[in-house]
């Protein structure tokens, strides 16, 4: 009888919440506003031919190093940061070598790395959810093959300092460091342009974001071009569509859309900050496109409540550390005044509701 191996048969699936997503959707991080419209121009010319064709992603490749500062050996066009993720475990990690991520995070981290067999070592936030760097470094042995860190991260929007993570891919030379860079445009430090940039850091990006692009699935891995040779060995030469290899050159070109977006984003950042503040609601300070609070044990209702009124959040309750917690994604000004407005409303509705529950109590 055909099994699957033991690894996948005991991998946790990851299934996010993506059915029935009516209303505004601030659960997943993606752009409220979509894609520049440069980019709708180019998907509107895209011919036949265009699509019969496999898929060539080299020239891409090279208009995107030149926007990075990097040479083309440096970087590689993936199906997302996930596929990126996938690849640095499938090059690196062998079962039985471990694997270092600090949650709470993005949970395919530890998902690619359990499928190579990998034994994932799991160190808890600091305080405040400050990045945990002597407990890190005291887990790193032999075994040590791969580091991931979301920077920022998600879901806390908590960022580290790239000196740091230089002190870490320095303590393991034999292991690759992840940097995920996701959330990089709404944050603005980055490890790519580091002359001190080692060979085993690699730095993962995203149009999934900023760009507005998520359902065209496509991302970049960039590291030395040593390491990226090996893990373009496991790559699939046809990885990212023709779609999508078509309107990036498009996006990349319109990046006054993109800071548009992101400057709104920003403000749009402090103004619910400010009204979590004037809620009484406990939150942390976030470096991305969204903002994590703990509403405690209403947080089921509080995000149904919202739901009902249109507005879409995530629920991290499950999340290491993340108790109670409710995400936020913070969208465009208009979007975001629209939150706070549904916010206001909803939290007077609980606590209103908790009033009347004591009372009843006490009678």
């Amino acid at each position: 009888m055909l099994e699957a191996r033991a690894a996948v048969k005991n991998l946790h699936a990851y299934r996010p919440p993506l059915a029935g997503r009516q209303g505004l959707r601030l659960d997943f991080n993606e752009s409220t506003v979509g894609c520049s419209p440069r980019v709708l121009e180019k998907l509107h010319s895209l011919d036949a031919e265009t699509l019969a064709r496999y898929p060539e992603r080299e020239p891409v490749e090279g208009e995107v190093a030149d926007f990075l500062g990097l040479n083309a050996a440096q970087v590689l066009l993936t199906n997302g940061v996930d596929e990126a993720i996938h690849l640095l475990c499938s090059t690196y990690l062998e079962p039985g070598d471990e694997a270092i991520i600090v949650v709470p995070t993005f949970a395919m981290y530890a998902i690619f790395a359990q499928a190579e067999g990998a034994r994932v070592i799991q160190i808890l936030s600091g305080e405040n959810f400050a990045f945990p760097l002597e407990a890190l470094l005291a887990q790193i042995s032999a075994r040590t093959r791969l580091i991931a860190v979301a920077n920022p991260n998600n879901p806390t929007g908590a960022a580290v300092a790239c000196k740091i993570l230089l002190q870490v891919a320095q303590v393991a030379p034999q292991a690759a460091l992840l940097v995920d860079e996701a959330y990089f445009e709404f944050h603005g430090d980055t490890f790519l342009n580091s002359r001190d940039r080692p060979a085993n850091l690699f730095v993962a990006r995203t149009f999934s974001k900023a760009y507005g692009l998520a359902g065209l699935r496509i991302g970049i891995l960039a590291g030395d071009s040593g390491q990226m040779a090996m893990v373009r060995r496991v790559a699939s030469p046809y990885n990212v569509n023709a779609v999508a290899l078509t309107v990036l050159p498009e996006a990349l070109r319109d990046q006054e859309c993109v800071k548009n977006y992101v400057a709104e984003v920003q403000h749009g950042r402090g103004l619910l900050e400010q009204e979590l503040r004037t809620l009484g609601l406990h939150y942390w300070p976030s470096r991305a496109n969204f903002v994590l609070v703990r509403i405690g044990p209403a947080h089921t209702e509080f995000v149904q409540a919202l739901r009902a009124r249109g507005i879409l959040v995530r629920d991290r309750n499950s999340d290491p550390g993340c108790e109670g917690c409710v995400r936020l994604t913070v969208g465009s000004t208009e979007h975001t005044r629209m939150l706070i407005s549904t916010l206001r409303d909803v939290v007077a509705h609980l606590k209103d509701r908790r009033e009347k529950e004591r009372r009843e109590v006490r009678v």
